[in-house]
Formats: C-alpha cells, sequence, structure tokens
C-alpha cells in the first residue's frame, strides 16, 4: 500500500529532509501539507495544500501525518491525528513533559494506529553498523561512552529554539533527545540516573541553555557523557563506546547527513569499518515506518523511544535545576502517577 502523509508544518527539515525523503522513497506520496504559509506549503509540492491542520487531519486521503511544529505545539495536533485514525511520524521531542507523551502512546494503541518518534540518527548506515559491532560483542562488555554533539546552530534554524522556553527552546531538547537515544539504540539499555551542567553563553537568550554537558548511567552499568552546543561552529561530532575487549571511535556521524567514519580499536590494531550502506537517513526511517503501517516490522524508533528520550532530557533539566542527580525511573513512575 502507498502511504499518503500529511505534513503538519512545512519548516526547515520537513521541506529539506523530509518532503525530498518523501518523493524518492517507494511506497510513499506527499498528499497534503499544512503550515502558517500557504506559498511554502506549495514548495514542498504536494498534490493538495489545506488551510489549517485540522482539514489536513480530517482529509480522508491522508494515511499518515508527520508532525515538526515547534515543540509546545505536538501535544495537540499529535493527539488530534492519533484519535482521527492516522498513523504519526512525531518530530522529537514529543513532548514537553513525560506524562503527554505516554498518553499519546497510549493513545496511539487504543487507536490501532503506528506512532514513531523521528530519531534520525539511529536510521544512518554507520549507527546501525556501530551497533552491529557491539551487539557481536567485538568490543567485549561495554563499560563506558562518550558523545559530542557540540555544533554551530544554522541560522535558518535559530529563532524560537534560542529564546522561547514556552515553546521548548533550548539545546536540551533540541540535542540531548537525540544523544540519549542514540546511546539507548547503541548499548540496548535504558538511562537510569542523570546528571548535568547547563550554560547560556553567547547565541541563548531569556536564560535559555545554548550548551550542556551530561552524566548518564545506564541500566547495564555504562557511564555515558554527553556535550551539546548551539555555538561550536569548528568541532568535530563523534561518538566513543569503550569495551572490554575494545573500542569504536566514530567520527563526524552525528549530523543529518549519511557520512563519517567508524574505527574498531583492539588488540589486533586499528581496523576502518565501512557501514553496509550509506542511505540518506530519512528514506530509512521512511521505509520503516511505511512497512510498519502495512503490518511489516516497527517504525525504526517508535513512541516509547520518544518517551524514553524525553525522559533523560527531561531529568537533565531537572538535575540542572535541583542541582543533584536524577533517578529517570522515579521520574517516569512520577509522571504516571
Amino acid at each position: 500500500m502507498t502511504v499518503r502523509w500529511g505534513f503538519i508544518g512545512a519548516g526547515y527539515v520537513a521541506s529539506r529532509a523530509m518532503a525530498p525523503a518523501v518523493h524518492a522513497a517507494s511506497g510513499a506520496e506527499l498528499y497534503a501539507v499544512a503550515s502558517r504559509d500557504a506559498a511554502r506549503s506549495a514548495e514542498l509540492e504536494p498534490v493538495v495544500v489545506h488551510d489549517s491542520y485540522r482539514a489536513l487531519i480530517e482529509d480522508s486521503n491522508v494515511d499518515a501525518v508527520y508532525i515538526s511544529l515547534t515543540n509546545v505545539q505536538h501535544k495537540e495536533w499529535v493527539i488530534a491525528a492519533l484519535e482521527a485514525g492516522k498513523h504519526v511520524l512525531c518530530e522529537k521531542p514529543l513532548a514537553m513533559d513525560i506524562a503527554t507523551a505516554k498518553k499519546m502512546v497510549d493513545i496511539a494503541a487504543e487507536c490501532g494506529v503506528v506512532f514513531a518518534t523521528n530519531h534520525h540518527l539511529r536510521c544512518s548506515g554507520t549507527h546501525r553498523k556501530i551497533r552491529d559491532i557491539i551487539a557481536a560483542g567485538k568490543i567485549g562488555d561495554v563499560f563506558s561512552a562518550r558523545i559530542n554533539h557540540a555544533v554551530s546552530l544554522p541560522e535558518r534554524l535559530r529563532g524560537w529554539r534560542l529564546d522561547s522556553a514556552a515553546k521548548g527552546a533550548g539545546v536540551v531538547f533540541d540535542i540531548v533527545v537525540h544523544d540519549v537515544d542514540t546511546i539507548r539504540a547503541a548499548l540496548g539499555a535504558e538511562v537510569s540516573e542523570a546528571t548535568a551542567l547547563v550554560s547560556t553563553k553567547s547565541l541563548g537568550q531569556n536564560g535559555i541553555e545554548d550548551t550542556s554537558m551530561c552524566v548518564f548511567r545506564m541500566s547495564n552499568g555504562a557511564l555515558v557523557s554527553t556535550h551539546e552546543s548551539f555555538i561550536v561552529p569548528h568541532g568535530v561530532t563523534s561518538f566513543e563506546i569503550n569495551g572490554s575487549a575494545g573500542s569504536i571511535i566514530a567520527t563526524g556521524v552525528m549530523g543529518q547527513d549519511p557520512v563519517g567514519e567508524i574505527r574498531l580499536r583492539t588488540s589486533s590494531g586499528d581496523e576502518i569499518i565501512e557501514p553496509d550502506d550509506r542511505e540518506n537517513l530519512y528514506i530509512y526511517s521512511l521505509r520503516k515506518f511505511e512497512a510498519a503501517v502495512n503490518g511489516k516490522g516497527a517504525p525504526a524508533a517508535n513512541g516509547r523511544d520518544g518517551i524514553a528520550s524525553l525522559a533523560g532530557a527531561v531529568a537533565v533539566l531537572e538535575s540542572v535545576k535541583q542541582k543533584k542527580t536524577i533517578n529517570v525511573e522515579a521520574l517516569m513512575d512520577g509522571a504516571t502517577r
């Protein structure tokens, strides 16, 4: 079955990543777009441009809805789309709080539709290969990992991400959620504790953080450190995992493009490992989602993955606020009550 997509929002990721991926992917059609700017919606080349989000959701020709609004708007339109019987792919973070994200997952289950989080990094061929190396036991028992995800936020993405707490601004909701998802997928473990510091150095306004450093304890005992930033123009992103038998040192792998190098270091020396493919991350994500819609497998990152990455980010913000280590399981339990 060809999945007919409706996009709510026509911002940068929707227009420069997701729309081209839908047009290029087999089994997909960009049927409708709704945004605040009809001309911008039309630039994505859908079959139909709707003048409201509600009209798109009520369009019987739309099978699945992709939502890329500001973070605070996810709640209303994810729930509306799910309750209308649409499959939903939502940008991260799913919501501003854990309880709302859990509600989304529950509604999706009740309505019998596919609900996924657009965590693109785990879709990269490099990250899939890293997971294969770990699963094959080539680095032994994993002791620690670290992620360097310090970049320069492009001009086109500045605005509410830097100055509006009400809309979900800041590097934690923008990048930490991705790093939490990345380490969960790589280690097959959950974040159990989080400790963090943040700062506002140059881009952040109104107290919005533009840099963070976090330490996580995983459920398998591994310790993970991460560095996220909007203000580093000349850094190199990296992902390093250290185990009893070896280490993986991956560079240039924390972006939207299928690039980067994987180096496996063991007692035998260094080996450059080439991923099985360098497919467009978003096409891979769409293919997994569309297969799930057709009853074949699961999306790359489902709603529960979205809850877990959000919980990691919320724990980081709570650690900063309370100046202590936060138990993530207790945080999740508290969101249920």
